[in-house]
């Protein structure tokens, strides 16, 4: 199966178009580095040291002698993402390639506008080139969980039977999303059922839980092949913060009462999920929805675990509840489906001692690369600016050329099309 994965440099796409490819599917990436470019707009770097993609990927080809075509460029250029698409002719689409952290979103209004704009709209480039080009392909939608909200009621897998004045119904499920980029999510939802809708597209929507983990089979054949493992306060996830806090002897950060209870995921079922979309499409015009997500845990539930594991490794560690920065209930209901997945053949990894242990080790292996300063929340929901000490001015694409320019691989037969999108990829400077 050919396979596009558009933003393939990142946490999760790193970790799917590697899976992927090592499955036997021909793989390309799609992506202008921006990840890397909000890192240091922010003034912060993963734990783990990330190597260029082109060495990525060149030692991913020597190793398994599987080779995955890389794309630069923006989603947000409809005529680079038209003319990629031509190039890939994927039999599916996944796609990464949006600004996935909500207190990025809540910066200030320019990372709001920016925050929709791109999500949004590269979406939408997305939905028009499949429509143009490849109206058959299977986008797979990388959404999530946030989407919901904490309703006090079951949340459903996409969709809700009501009986409303003795008439029945099933629509979608109510949303009460909590940042500016959830809110872009719901609005990427929306779009494509639209367009599942008018124009025959197919499409999944994976809401996706909280994800943990840095390893797979594929990142563990050398180290040069890691993953990212973010801790900030932005952009990196609570189990990530807690362990970095535990390994460096800073208190663990709980947001309020800690009862924010959340559905999380192993990183290898991440990509076992995307898998199982791309092998089982969605029939033309149908949106689709699965919820994303193995087991339910609160903020408090995480960082006791993580507690018991650090006393075991000799480390003191103790729990702080701070102000929560957010907006949203600090303790309520939540019981979320997510069966769809499973019944198609989905093994869970489930969150275990081991599994903390390695995040931990993981944590004090890097520790000269902590900077404890980038875990306490400078985000605040409330505000309509927050005065982040930021490298650069305004949330843009990385193109600056200190960050990378590739060259792209060719698909066989696809000599002339994957050449025009190198040209325009690598002369690519204005959207």
């Amino acid at each position: 199966m050919k396979i596009a994965v558009l933003g393939g440099d990142g946490y999760c796409g790193w970790a799917t178009a590697l899976y992927l490819s090592n499955r036997g599917h021909s793989v390309a990436i799609v992506d202008n580095f921006i990840r890397r470019q909000w890192d240091f707009e922010l003034g912060v770097q993963t734990l783990t040291p990330i190597r260029p993609l082109s060495d990525r990927l060149k030692i991913w080809q020597e190793l398994t002698g599987k080779q995955i075509d890389l794309f630069v460029g923006d989603v947000m250029d409809y005529d680079f993402l038209s003319t990629t698409i031509q190039a890939i002719e994927p039999d599916a689409v996944v796609h990464f390639a949006e600004q996935r952290a909500a207190p990025y979103s809540m910066i200030d209004r320019k990372h709001a506008v920016f925050t929709q704009v791109n999500n949004v709209v590269g979406t939408l480039n997305l939905l028009f080139a499949l429509r143009e080009f490849r109206p058959d392909c299977h986008l797979i939608k990388l959404g999530t969980m946030g989407e919901y909200g904490t309703p006090n009621i079951d949340i459903e897998e996409g969709y809700i039977t009501i009986e409303h004045n003795g008439r029945t119904d099933t629509v979608p499920y109510p949303k009460q999303p909590g940042s500016f980029y959830h809110l872009s999510k719901v609005h990427d939802s929306h779009n494509i059922m639209f367009t599942c809708k008018i124009w025959g597209l197919r499409a999944t929507d994976l809401n996706q839980g909280v994800v943990y983990g840095t390893m797979t089979d594929e990142v563990g054949m050398d180290e040069a092949l890691i993953n990212r493992f973010d801790y900030d306060e932005v952009f990196g996830t609570v189990l990530n913060r807690f362990c970095v806090q535990a390994a460096i002897g800073t208190p663990l950060t709980v947001y309020g009462k800690g009862g924010q209870t959340r559905g999380f995921l192993d990183i290898r079922d991440t990509v076992r999920c995307v898998e199982i979309a791309c092998l089982n499409p969605a029939a033309k015009g149908e949106f689709r929805v699965f919820n994303q997500f193995t087991e339910q845990f609160s903020v408090l539930d995480l960082a006791r675990m993580v507690k018991a594991e650090g006393k075991k490794l000799g480390l003191r560690v103790e729990v702080n509840h701070i102000p929560d920065p957010r907006v949203e209930a600090e303790e309520h209901y939540y019981n979320a489906k997510h069966s769809k997945l499973i019944e198609l053949g989905l093994q869970p990894h489930l969150l275990s001692d081991s599994l903390l242990d390695s995040l931990m080790n993981i944590a004090m292996k890097y520790r000269d690369r902590i900077d404890s300063s980038m875990m306490m929340p400078q985000v605040n929901w409330r505000q309509t600016r927050n005065d982040r000490q930021l490298q650069v001015g305004t949330a843009a694409p990385a193109r600056e050329s200190h960050l990378e320019v590739v060259g792209v691989g060719t698909e066989k037969g696809n000599g002339h099309r994957a050449a025009k999108a190198t040209k325009r990829a690598a002369g690519y400077s204005k959207r």
